[in-house]
């Protein structure tokens, strides 16, 4: 007969194993308990802190009621009705224990007929064959479809990338004989080209000064120089501001003159062709442009006019911008992010293989013959510069692009100045796309040449782009948290979208602490770049508005030392004065209280409350809940975080002043 003992010593090893099993799903429970509460109570901390902002802008709130895209409102409402429609349901099945889909690449159990218990539990079964065989289908193929956009758009990007990698180590810059350059920069008066340069404002109260100063001390002989300051203004006052600063100027021997037009037709477009028509601009052979919040150093045309030198096929030689604002805010840090890579890559690698980018409207040098053969400016769209520029390549011109040379401006510093701005930048390229199409085909130039306008400039970069990421991130994403048949993959969600940004960063290296709102923020504005992209592809009324970019007026510490000593050399209004004549005298005192008006109270700011961006921030959060009882951590932080972007820019607190 066999010992006992055997037997005793394997039923205390199961008992221990039994207990170590249970030992081990209590501490799995409790990681997974306190994962969620964690979860939750990040979450909660989030709208807490969210709240006495919230409380603020209701109490002083400005609801943006515009009639622009009323009807994208109307649909983002939808979805997130369905949402909670969807969150409803799915609560009540969960709390009830139905649960038939166990995360990513499970397969759906529908119950057997026996299995349902009671008329609740048929309909979610029901809703859950309904969902599976007809919602989930042509969500999935939308799904696929902005996948492959956002795929050939990504290597896009990887692309021009390494075209400027390739700039930079090879060291290419535009050709240009090291002679030439040096005969224009020391020869006489006379060997130097007639410029011309133009200055187009209107209501430019906060710039206007510093802009014209900049302008007027550009190191140029002065007998070939000439400065027209184009006002279209609407505002008595800052018109005889204005002029003063005109009058000012003219009197220290500046050739200057003021334009005013009496009928504002055709925004900026109309204000340069109605310079252009005057007599005395056939003397000149180009022409500069700044807008008016733009400073040229002192030794532009002596770096960007040599380069027509010996290039009779140049046409436009075009600068950098670079920003004196860049870290007033968040807003501005992360549009400088944009814009570096707008010049450094985008630009700069089209200038260099391809002599032809959009020409951005100001720090430019044009031939003025250029000018008058591809048709002058034309007033069909609210993008009159990259009309130009189209044109102008169908043509047979050639660009040039200075990395190198740059000019200061100022960046929006609100959101509702640089929504705005983005409206009108992502609706004039579709309105210009479906005026120029038959232009472009019917073109003699190359056909890789018309297939890059078309495909690269056009379709991908100014229709795709916007299309995708509005509807990939901002719809399809939080919908397939309740549909979970069509659940995106996570290199889609997570690693392509941070690859890209890393990249789109690369030329604001200093920006790198903020490549995670980068990315979050890019995805919140796809909805304002999408409603404008659809507008100007369908020639909807708000294609056609043009808004002044407002102005704060910023300058950097060398301006103000320059506007410093440039006033204690100024003539004072009393020696003006005295040898003014009434007329003379009448105007003086005029503009003397005009600059007095400008020290008035500032307007206090009223914070608007934007309501696509709150519906579509509370589509989001919905979304992010609804991923935590499927235990999808990813997908949870990823909706998360882009709902609460999406909650401070719908209560506009993305221009914040920065610590």
């Amino acid at each position: 007969m066999p010992p006992t003992v055997p037997v005793v010593v394997t039923m205390e090893i199961h008992g221990k194993e039994r207990a170590k099993n249970g030992n081990q799903l209590r501490w799995l429970l409790l990681l997974r308990a306190h994962r969620a509460f964690a979860s939750a109570a990040c979450f909660a901390n989030t709208l807490s802190s969210l709240l006495p902002s919230l409380n603020k802008r209701l109490l002083h709130r400005s609801i943006d009621n515009s009639s622009k895209g009323t009807i994208l409102f109307r649909l983002i409402l939808t979805f997130l009705l369905m949402a909670f429609a969807f969150l409803s349901f799915e609560l009540f099945a969960h709390f009830k224990g139905w649960r038939y889909f166990q995360g990513h690449n499970s397969n759906l159990h529908i119950p057997r007929t026996f299995e349902i218990k009671g008329f609740f539990h048929n309909a979610y079964v029901s809703w859950l064959e309904f969902r599976a065989g007809y919602i989930a289908p042509p969500i999935q193929s939308l799904s696929t479809f902005c996948v492959v956009l956002f795929l050939i758009q990504s290597l896009d990007r990887m692309l021009l990338c390494l075209g400027c990698f390739w700039i930079k180590l090879k060291k290419i810059r535009p050709n240009i004989q090291r002679d030439d350059l040096d005969l224009e920069l020391e020869g006489s008066n006379s060997e130097h080209p007639m410029v011309l340069v133009q200055i187009p404002m209107c209501n430019e109260r906060e710039v206007y000064e510093q802009s014209i100063s900049a302008v007027c001390e550009l190191d140029w002989p002065k007998d070939r120089l000439l400065i027209q300051v184009l006002d279209d203004s609407d505002d008595e006052g800052i018109q005889w501001l204005i002029k003063g600063e005109v009058s000012k100027w003219s009197q220290r021997g500046v050739n200057i003159i003021y334009r005013h037009r009496l009928f504002r037709s055709g925004y900026k477009a109309g204000n340069l062709k109605s310079a252009m028509k005057c007599d005395y601009v056939k003397d000149y052979e180009f022409v500069a442009i700044f807008d008016a919040d733009f400073q040229p150093n002192r030794d532009f045309l002596k770096q960007t006019v040599p380069y027509f030198k010996g290039n009779p096929e140049v046409g436009l030689v075009q600068a950098r911008w670079a920003f004196v604002n860049k870290e007033e805010n968040l807003l501005t840090r992360l549009q400088n992010i944009n814009l570096c890579f707008h010049f450094e890559v985008e630009q700069q690698v089209n200038g260099v293989f391809l002599n032809f980018f959009g020409f951005n409207g100001t720090a430019g040098v044009w031939r003025i013959r250029a000018l008058e053969d591809s048709g002058g400016w034309l007033e069909r769209t609210t993008v009159e510069d990259m009309d130009i520029a189209v044109r102008a390549h169908l043509n047979g011109w050639k660009f040039i692009y200075l990395n190198h040379v740059k000019v200061l401006c100022e960046l929006p510093e609100s959101y509702e100045a640089y929504k705005k701005q983005q409206h009108r930048w992502h609706s004039g390229p579709m309105q210009l796309f479906r005026l120029c199409l038959p232009a472009i085909i019917t073109s003699k130039i190359a056909f890789w040449k018309k297939a890059n306008l078309i495909f690269l400039f056009f379709l991908l970069r100014k229709l795709i782009l916007p299309f995708y990421s509005f509807t990939l991130f901002c719809i399809i994403l939080p919908l397939t948290m309740f549909v979970p048949e069509a659940e995106l993959p996570i290199w889609v969600i997570c690693f392509i979208p941070v690859f890209m940004s890393f990249l789109n960063i690369l030329p604001a290296p200093k920006s790198f602490p903020f490549i995670v709102p980068y990315l979050l923020f890019e995805n919140t504005m796809s909805v304002t770049k999408f409603n404008a992209m659809v507008s100007g592809l369908f020639q909807l009324g708000s294609s056609y508005e043009w808004i002044v970019t407002k102005k704060a007026g910023r300058s950097s510490e060398p301006d103000l030392l320059a506007a410093q000593e440039r006033e204690s050399k100024a003539i004072s209004l009393q020696q003006l004065q005295r040898g003014a004549s009434d007329s003379g005298l009448s105007d003086l005192n005029k503009i003397k209280e005009c600059q007095e008006s400008v020290a008035i109270k500032p307007v206090k700011k009223m914070n608007k409350i934007y309501k696509k961006e709150l519906a579509l921030a509370f589509l989001l959060l919905t979304a992010a809940f609804r991923s935590l009882l499927s235990a999808q951590g990813m997908h949870f932080y990823y909706l998360l975080f882009q709902g609460v972007s999406f909650l401070l820019v719908g209560l506009d607190l993305i221009g914040e002043q920065m610590s």
